[in-house]
Parts: C-alpha cells; structure tokens; sequence
C-alpha cells in the first residue's frame, strides 16, 4: 500500500498528490511515470511523476478527473493509501545540452514539462518555457515553470492571463525572430502537440512529444498503447512516452484513444449516480 501524504487542490479537477515510494523516488528520472490501482477491481491508469523527494521517500503525481479511476483518485484524502503504483516506468527524457530548449506545456501537459524543464536547466541549457490552458482558473505550476526558466510565457485560450491566444502562436513568434532553437518539448492535449510539431517541421527543428495513449500493463506486454512512429509500431510505454513529433501518427493516435469513449462515459455516469455524492461529500468541494 501506497499513502497519501498530501493533497492539494491546484485547479478545477485538477488535483497534486504527494505518494510515498521510496523505491521509485530514489530512482526516477524525468519523462518516466508510473502505472497505479486503487484497488483490487480498479483498473490501472499511467501518470506522469512531476517530482519526487528521495530523503522524504515520496514521489509527486499530478491528476486531472476525466474519468472513474481519476475522480475516485481525485476524492482520496491524506492518510488515505492506493494499492498498487508501479514504477519509474518508460525511458527518462533524453537530457543535454541543446543550447535553448523550449518547454511547452498545455494544460496537464505542464506537469510533465516541469521535471523535464527542470532537468534541461541542470544540463546547461537556456530553457524557454511557453505554458497555457484554456482560462487564467486552470493554469498549473506557473511558479514552478518559472523557477526552472530563464524565460516563461503564459497563454491562455480566453486571455485571461497572459498571452491571448494559444501556445503555438508565441512559438510561432519566437522562430519568427530568429532565436536559434536546438530543440522543443511538447507536452500536451494530442492536437496540441501536433500543432507544435507542425510549427517547428518547417524550420528543422527537433521536436519531441510525450504520449498518453490507453495503457494496461505499462510492460510492452498487453499492446494497448501501440503507435505508429515513421511508420514503425512502437509501444509508449517501453519505446516512450517520449517520440519525435514529427514521425508520430497523430491521426492514429486520436482515432484510438477515443477507442473506449462509450464504457468510460457510461462508467462515469454510473460512478456519479451511485458514488460521486458520497465521495464529494467526503472531500468536502
């Protein structure tokens, strides 16, 4: 069993969870995530590791309700314990010195743009971080980001905060004024990311993306998360979960992660008729 030792509400439905596992904290790297199961009929669900502390034993898992398993997560509370977290799971990030790297995060994607920032800064890097969301409400981790930036810009859909409009159009701006880029980071909503890679494609510039497709067992076994790279199979979560964008099947990728968008609705009404106003009421939001 895994406890939780805090929980922290960092925007609408999206939650930070800081889980003890000592093992996987001491040997975490950026880019990886783990696989985790509430409980014995839970299914299990990837998450990236946003951060961890080797001395407290703990890692940092942030978590967005979109469905079930994430809502029910969502409603632990501290002290409360998960079942399974198996980890550091897919190949850490691929760090060193690019010269100017640039992070792009969108949405929950900048959960993972962090340790990877974080990581590009360490390695000598001059990190330009461009992070948005569609409101000023449901911005994460803007302190966070900018701790581990020589440069940050914000954006934000309604321009609410920031730049109005989408992360795209500042990169846009920034290859624009000849800013020699040795490489991007994209994390994100999937059309995001392929926005991105179609940015940079012209200009030759290595962009890589970090997937989330569906996954089961986080091992290569089951071939749940297959997608297509250069025309090649790979699975995320030992090829992965980082790809050149530019060889990714983003077409692909979305025709399969909506492959289950039935049973996760109606697992997701049912859990609401039958569940949600108890464990709401338990959380107390």
């Amino acid at each position: 069993m895994f406890e939780i030792k805090e929980k922290k509400k960092l925007a609408h439905l999206v939650t930070l969870l800081r889980v003890k596992a000592p093992r996987i904290a001491e040997k975490r790297k950026a880019g990886q995530f783990v696989v985790l199961r509430l409980n014995e009929h839970g299914e299990r669900i990837p998450l990236t590791i946003a951060d961890s502390d080797p001395v407290e034993g703990t890692i940092t898992i942030i978590v967005q309700e979109v469905g079930k398993t994430t809502a029910l997560l969502s409603n632990k509370l501290e002290g409360d314990a998960i079942l399974d977290v198996v980890g550091p799971l897919g190949r850490p990030t691929h760090i060193e010195n690019y010269g100017t790297a640039v992070c792009v995060g969108g949405g929950i994607g900048t959960a993972v743009t962090y340790p990877i920032g974080r990581a590009l800064k360490e390695a000598g890097c001059k990190v330009v971080s461009v992070i948005g969301s569609r409101t000023k409400d449901l911005l994460i981790l803007e302190d966070e980001m900018r701790s581990v930036s020589d440069e940050l810009f914000i954006t934000t859909d309604d321009g609410s905060y920031g730049h109005h409009g989408f992360v795209t159009n500042v990169l846009e701006e920034f290859i624009a004024g000849k800013r020699k880029i040795g490489m991007v980071i994209a994390v994100g909503p999937v059309p995001m990311m392929r926005a991105v890679a179609q940015v940079t494609r012209p200009h030759g510039i290595l962009t890589m993306v970090s997937l989330n497709p569906i996954m089961v067992d986080g091992t290569g076994m089951c071939g749940s998360c297959r997608v297509t790279i250069a025309g090649q199979n790979r699975f995320v979560c030992v090829d992965g979960p980082e790809f050149n964008g530019h060889e990714v099947d983003f077409n692909e990728l979305i025709r399969r992660n909506r492959s289950y968008l039935k049973e996760e609705r109606m697992a997701m009404e049912e859990f609401v008729y039958h569940e949600g106003a108890r464990c709401y009421e338990r959380r107390g939001d």
